[in-house]
Parts: C-alpha cells; sequence; structure tokens
C-alpha cells in the first residue's frame, strides 16, 4: 500500500515543482510511512510514499525501466505477479528488483493498456512516458484503490487522496452542489464525481491517457452480469467450484514479505476467510474484531468462536460510546469527501490496534454483493410479492407504520417498516439505492436552503443510477440491483470507508472475495443460488456448511454498524447540535435551519427515526468544517 501525487508541465510550469511535488505527498504519508520518493523532469512529476510489503529492499519508487523512459508510481499489490514474471522473462524483459510494480510496468511496456488485463490485484497507478510526453493513470477492476485527477490550465493533476490534490495552485476547492444533492441522497458521492467541481475520480476497471495533443479515458472491464445467467454446473459442482476460486484467492493474497493477519466480524464472509487463511498460513494466524457494549450491535462472541475452531491467535477491543465520540471528528476529518457510513468509526479503531501486529489483514469484503447478502435483496422479493396490492392499500400500510412506537435499537420494527415503505410505488433501482442510502427525494428538498434548492433546480440525484442502468444492458429488475450495489455502494462506500480507515493506520486489507475470477464466476451463477427464496447468499452457506458451525452459517446477518440512533440522542447530541445547530446553518447557508431542527426534535423524542438523515448532516458538517469549500 502506498500513497501517489503528481502532475504534468507540458504547458505551463509552476513554481518550485520539486517543492510542490514534496508538499502534495507530504499529506500521504500515513499510506506510505517507509519510504518516499520523487521524480521531476521539464514535462512531469511524480511523488510516492511507501508502506513496504513486497521485496522490502529494492522496491523504492518511483520505479523506472528502459533507460528512464517510463516512470512509474503505483498503489496496491498485483497478486499474480509471480506468474506474470515469468513470462514476461520469456518475452525478453529483464527486471532489477522482486517487486510486482516492476512487473506492471514492464507489462505495459510490451502491451501497452491491455497489461491492466492481465492483472489480477488491487491498484491505482501513474506512468509517465518520457518520450511521448504521455501520462497514463489507471485503477483496478473493482475500485479497491483510489485515484482523483483534474485537468486544470490544460495540466493533469492526480492524487490518492483529495487533501494531495489540494495542495496544488492549481486546484481549486469549490463545493459542488450536485455532487452535495447525491451525497444526500446516497450517503457518499458516486464516481467519477466527487465533492469539489472540476475534480474527478478516475472509475473502476478504466485508464486514462494524458498528452499534448490528446485526453482519453477507456474501461478495459465492466460486471459481467447477464439477465437469466444458465449454468451448466449442478449446486454441488457450484459450491465445489467457489470453494476452489476462493481458496485460491486466499492463497494468493497471503503473499507478503510481511505477516498477514485477517479481519474477523463473526459473519459468514470473514469467517470464511479466516477458515481458509488459517489453512494455508505459514505460521499461526493472528485474528482481530471489535466489541461494543451494546449488546444487540455486539458480534464478538461469534467471532471468539470461530478464532477458536480455527486455531487464531484473536485480538479483541471494545469501541464505547465514550471512545466513540472522542475519535469521531477526527476520523471524519481523515476522511477525503463526506461519508454517511457509521461503520467507518469500528473500522478505524480496528485497523489502528489490528496495525500493533501486522501490516497487512484479509477482509470479507465483497461477499455481500456478490451473493446478494443485504437485507435490502430480500426487501425487494418482498415487496415484488405486494405489488399486486393498489397504491392505496400500500399507502395505508404506511401510514399505519409510521405509528408504530419509536425504538432506537438495532433493527427496531419500527425503523425497518419505516425503511420498506420509503421506496413504495417507485422503480426498483431507485428504490433500493433509497433503502441503501438516507435522504428520499422530498426530504431532500425539504432540508436544503431555499437558494441551494434554486440553484440545483431540476437536478437529477439520481443520474448515476439512470447511467449504470444504461450502461449494464440489463433488464432483469433484480440484477440491475445487483449491478448498481457493487458499481455504486460496494465501491463507493464500502471500499472507500475500508481504505480510509485503514490506510490512516498505515494498514493493507486485501479483499479476497474481490478476486476478479471469483467475481465473474459470481456473476456468470444463477440468481437462485444467491437469493433462494429469501434466503440469501444460499451458495456460500451451502459450500461452506460443514467447515463452519451452522450458527455461524445461518445467523442472521448483523452488520458492521454503531447504535447511532441512540448516541445521536446522548453524548452525541452536543456535537449534533453545535455543528447541525441554526448558527452553523446559517453561516453554511446550504441548509433549511428550520427543517433540521424539526428532525432533531422528532428524533430526541422518540417521534420518529432520523439516524440516517441527522448521521449524513452530522457527518457533511464536522467534514466542512475542515476541509472549506466556498
Amino acid at each position: 500500500m502506498c500513497g501517489l501525487a503528481g502532475f504534468t508541465m507540458l504547458r505551463r510550469r509552476p513554481e518550485d515543482p520539486q517543492g510542490l511535488i514534496r508538499r502534495m505527498t507530504a499529506p500521504l504519508t500515513p499510506r506510505g510511512p517507509d519510504d518516499e520518493g520523487y521524480y521531476v523532469d521539464a514535462q512531469a512529476a511524480l511523488g510516492h510514499r511507501r508502506l513496504s510489503i513486497i521485496d522490502l529492499a529494492g522496491g523504492h519508487q518511483p520505479l523506472s525501466c528502459d533507460g528512464g523512459r517510463y516512470q512509474i508510481v503505483f498503489n496496491g499489490e498485483i497478486y499474480n505477479y509471480i506468474e506474470l514474471r515469468a513470462e514476461l522473462e520469456k518475452r525478453g524483459r529483464r527486471f532489477a528488483t522482486q517487486s510486482d510494480t516492476e512487473v506492471i510496468l514492464h507489462q505495459y511496456v510490451l502491451d501497452g493498456a491491455r497489461a491492466f488485463e492481465r492483472c489480477n490485484g488491487m491498484f491505482a497507478l501513474a506512468i509517465w512516458d518520457a518520450q511521448a510526453q504521455e501520462l497514463v493513470l489507471a485503477r483496478d477492476r473493482m475500485g479497491k484503490k483510489p485515484l482523483y485527477y483534474t485537468i486544470s490550465d490544460g495540466e493533469l493533476v492526480f492524487a490518492s487522496e483529495l487533501k494531495a490534490l489540494l495542495e496544488h495552485p492549481a486546484v481549486g476547492r469549490r463545493l459542488s452542489l450536485p455532487a452535495l444533492n447525491k451525497y444526500l441522497a446516497f450517503g457518499y458521492v458516486p464516481a467519477p464525481d466527487t465533492i469539489f467541481e472540476g475534480i474527478h475520480k478516475l472509475e473502476p476497471g478504466s485508464w486514462l491517457r494524458f498528452g499534448r495533443s490528446e485526453t482519453r479515458r477507456e474501461a478495459y472491464w465492466d460486471l459481467p452480469l447477464e439477465d437469466h445467467p444458465v449454468s451448466a454446473h449442478t449446486v454441488d459442482q457450484c459450491a465445489e467450484a467457489l470453494r476452489t476460486l476462493l481458496a485460491e484467492a486466499v492463497r494468493q493474497r497471503l503473499r507478503s514479505d510481511v505477516p498477514v493477519g485477517v479481519f474477523l466480524s463473526g459473519g459468514i464472509d470473514s469467517s470464511v476467510v479466516t477458515a481458509l487463511a488459517a489453512r494455508q498460513a505459514a505460521g499461526r494466524l493472528h485474528s482481530f474484531s471489535i466489541g461494543f457494549e451494546e449488546a444487540s450491535y455486539d458480534e464478538s462472541p461469534y467471532a471468539r468462536r470461530v478464532a477458536a475452531l480455527c486455531g487464531t491467535e484473536h485480538h479483541h477491543e471494545v469501541l464505547s460510546l465514550q471512545r466513540a465520540c472522542a475519535m469521531l471528528p477526527d476520523v471524519l476529518r481523515r476522511l477525503d469527501e463526506p461519508l454517511a457510513d457509521a461503520s467507518v468509526l469500528p473500522t478505524y479503531l480496528l485497523s489502528q490496534f489490528t496495525r500493533r501486529e501486522v501490516k497487512v489483514v484479509l477482509g470479507g469484503d465483497g461477499g455481500d454483493e456478490l451473493f446478494l447478502g443485504y437485507p435490502s435483496f430480500q426487501a425487494h422479493r418482498m415487496m415484488e410479492r405486494l405489488s399486486f396490492l393498489p397504491p392505496g392499500w400500500r399507502d395505508a400500510l404506511n401510514r399505519l407504520a409510521r405509528r408504530l412506537p419509536v425504538s432506537h435499537r438495532y433493527a427496531s420494527v419500527n425503523f425497518l417498516v419505516q425503511q420498506f415503505f420509503k421506496g413504495a410505488g417507485i422503480s426498483p433501482e431507485i428504490r433500493f439505492m433509497l433503502w441503501m442510502g438516507c435522504f428520499g427525494n422530498d426530504e431532500r428538498r425539504a432540508v436544503l436552503a431555499p437558494a441551494a434548492r434554486e440553484a440545483l433546480g431540476r437536478e437529477d440525484a439520481f443520474e448515476n443510477v439512470r447511467r449504470h442502468v444504461r450502461q449494464s444492458r440489463l433488464d432483469s429488475d433484480l440484477q440491475r440491483i445487483v449491478y448498481l450495489c457493487m458499481k455504486m455502494y460496494l465501491q463507493d462506500d464500502i471500499l472507500v470507508k475500508v481504505d480510509r480507515a485503514s490506510m490512516a493506520n498505515s494498514l493493507e486489507v486485501r479483499a479476497p472475495f474481490l478476486d476478479y475470477r471469483l467475481v465473474e464466476f459470481a456473476c456468470g451463477m444463477p440468481l437462485q443460488y444467491k437469493l433462494r427464496g429469501l434466503t440469501t447468499k444460499y451458495i456460500l452457506k451451502y459450500a461452506f456448511r460443514d467447515a463452519l458451525p451452522r450458527e455461524i452459517v445461518h445467523r442472521r446477518k448483523a452488520g458492521f454498524m454503531i447504535p447511532v440512533a441512540s448516541w445521536l440522542e446522548r453524548d452525541l447530541r452536543g456535537l449534533l447540535e453545535e455543528t447541525c445547530g441554526e448558527a452553523a446553518l446559517r453561516r453554511d447557508g446550504l441548509f433549511d435551519p428550520a427543517a433540521v431542527r424539526r428532525l432533531i426534535d422528532e428524533h430526541m423524542r422518540h417521534a420518529r427515526d432520523h439516524r440516517k438523515e441527522l448521521w449524513a448532516l452530522l457527518c457533511f458538517q464536522v467534514w466542512k468544517r475542515h476541509y472549506g469549500g466556498g
């Protein structure tokens, strides 16, 4: 894991390029505390911060080849680099290091942008061709590693994180109202947008080439979902193939010159990864989990059960309310963009105490998206079964749900029913994103200040959803939802959360479920193998039914959440009032103080459960206080 930054100077040369590239890489030090390196010529500057994992002695970057014509800065891991290196040596390439970075550079020299298709890994990279005077950026298929860029004054500026990009004098920090509108809808800003005007995320599975004569962006991979996939495999054959692919993905992700551990929540995804890693690890595997004082949120007994079964050396910490409140502002300030995923807090603490023991861990991210593990998939199927009801009946049920007693406990009946009917009567894709997101259309417009509403006009917060639906070319409602879940929620929420929380603590997280071979296999699997009736992750549970205890395989999904609803009315109430009170909101001019006051008051007196909406507002306000943005 590393951090990278750079800029071109094809038309304009900033004052002191050497000093500028150092200033840009300085905020990336947590991503790479072990080493730093720079390359500056007349037309380009590259900077790198390194977290040493592979080839500790020889992996310094920027790394060059072909007499210095090509220079690369790289963030991530190429898990099949040993196999690729052997092929490249047969094609006549010679290597000066044992690093995976040098492998991808030589692959690019021979194959151009097609090189990225050969890589099985997670990465964001920049390659400068001094002879052609071209800079190429690229990201891995699933978008596990971030890469921001902007084209300003005819030059390309890029970095792993926004905070590094903003150090460049040509990069502004003007807040994008359309991006804010999307953040309120989803709880994150979906790619290629960012919260700032003119700054973009390079989308996963794509590359960008920038030179004097052209700027070209192209996708080299997309999720190969089909409307009605038909498999020649029986359930047993599919389960066997799944076990083989996942075991191989774990094996490759154990490649490291430093010890590797595993995140273990006690859910089926992390438990499967732990079981497979424990069998293949060279020594005793270290596992790590987080618990909560609130019993309804605490999964630690399940994690300890799996750790004992697999023989790992288990480490556990508890996230208390007092500790969460103390660390919340600092964690939110470390995020490049506002993110309303409350699980960033336990993920940050988990990464923090894991880093005391290891530099690298395996995680279970991707299992819910690949095998339809979220309750929202079950809700979609239930909504389909209620579609025969006339709209008047659905409205009556919704009104009845609003009369249920409000509880701030995890997965309370009132909250779940309220969420369920939030999307009644609209398209399945928008409905699913509302279930996973924060504000509905009416609530979002109500909470915005009149000037912000007027400036937005008829701006569509769900344009990314509609674009992805068109891009998918899928007719099946459920398959389109799966596509959206991976292209938006997984890539722009889950993976962003894990990357920022872990890299802020100089920890690398690897995701075996997101091995592209496993992803492609899951995409070709019949839907009934994933969601059978209302049983989620059917094939995963079936494949590992003999490897794990029944209570682990079949337990209800809990999620990696914190007690947001109750915390907001207790210890976080002061911060909420400070950041979302009338004075703060009038000063910024983005939100209607009266509308926000109504949300706070209804939540505090248990008239309505506004945990999602208030958490989104709190996170944005704390973020904006730190980053500004006019």
